[in-house]
C-alpha cells in the first residue's frame, strides 16, 4: 500500500505568482498522480503591502517575520514541506534558518538544478530589482557552475515598474512583452544562453514561445519540484 503524497504549504507574496503555482500544482498532479489527483495543498498569505513596507526599507528579518508566521500555520494545519512562489523574499532565507517549523524547497535551486540539467552556461536573470540585486540567483547558480548576467539599471528599474505597477495586478500590455523581449535579446548578445523568469508574475507574459532565449520559468518549476517531492514516497 502506498503512503498518500506529503501535504505541501504554499507561504504566499504576491497574488498572481502564487496563484500560478498553485494552479500548475493542481493541474500537473494528475500527469504522476492520476485523473484530477493532486496532493493536498494549503497556502498562507499576510498582505502584500507588508511585505513590500518591509521591502521598501530593506527589513529582510521583518519579511523572515511574515514568513515564518505563515509557516506556523501551514504547519498547525498538517502541511509536510514549504514553498515561497515569490523570488524576491528568497533573500530572507538566512533568516529562517533555525526557526523554521518545516523544511522548504528554494526556488532558486530548483532553477539552477534546471539549468544543468537542459545543458545551459549563462544564464540572464530577470526579476525585481530587489531580486536582481540580491545574491539569491547568482549563489545557487554559481555553487552549480553556471555564468549569469544581469540587465542594466535602467533595465532593473523598468522590469521592476512592469512587474509591481502591473503585473502584481494582473495588469498585462503587450508592450510589456516587447520591453523583455528587448531586455532578453541584450542579454542573448551578451552570451546568454537561457533566461531566468526571476519573477513568478513574468511568465504571465513571457515564455518559449515569445522569448528570445529559452525560459527558465521559476514558478512552474518551483510548483513540478513540489509535486515531485510531495509524491516521491507514495509510489
Amino acid at each position: 500500500m502506498t503512503s498518500p503524497p506529503d501535504h505541501i504549504g504554499i507561504v504566499a507574496c504576491s497574488a498572481e505568482g502564487a496563484a500560478l503555482c498553485y494552479r500548475t500544482i493542481c493541474a500537473e498532479g494528475a500527469q504522476l498522480l492520476g485523473p484530477h489527483a493532486h496532493p493536498e495543498v494549503s497556502m498562507h498569505t499576510h498582505s502584500l503591502a507588508d511585505y513590500v513596507a518591509c521591502l521598501d526599507r530593506n527589513d529582510w528579518q521583518g519579511v523572515a517575520e511574515l514568513m515564518i508566521a505563515s509557516a506556523n500555520k501551514l504547519a498547525s494545519i498538517g502541511a509536510r514541506f514549504l514553498i515561497c512562489p515569490d523570488n524576491t523574499i528568497h533573500k530572507a532565507f538566512p533568516h529562517l534558518q533555525g526557526r523554521s517549523p518545516l523544511p522548504w524547497l528554494h526556488i532558486a535551486e530548483v532553477v539552477a538544478t534546471e539549468a544543468v540539467h537542459r545543458g545551459f552556461h549563462r544564464i540572464g536573470v530577470t526579476g525585481t530589482a530587489w531580486t536582481i540585486d540580491s545574491e539569491v540567483y547568482p549563489e545557487k547558480l554559481s555553487a552549480q557552475g553556471l555564468g549569469y548576467v544581469r540587465p542594466s539599471a535602467a533595465e532593473r528599474d523598468e522590469i521592476h515598474r512592469i512587474i509591481m505597477d502591473e503585473l502584481v495586478y494582473g495588469v498585462i500590455k503587450p508592450e510589456q512583452v516587447a520591453y523583455f523581449q528587448r531586455v532578453i535579446g541584450r542579454l542573448k548578445d551578451a552570451g546568454c544562453d537561457a533566461v531566468i523568469l526571476g519573477c513568478t508574475e513574468i511568465p504571465l507574459i513571457m515564455n518559449d514561445g515569445n522569448s528570445p532565449l529559452p525560459t527558465l520559468d521559476s514558478t512552474r518549476l518551483l510548483a513540478l519540484a513540489a509535486l515531485q517531492h510531495a509524491t516521491r514516497s507514495s509510489k
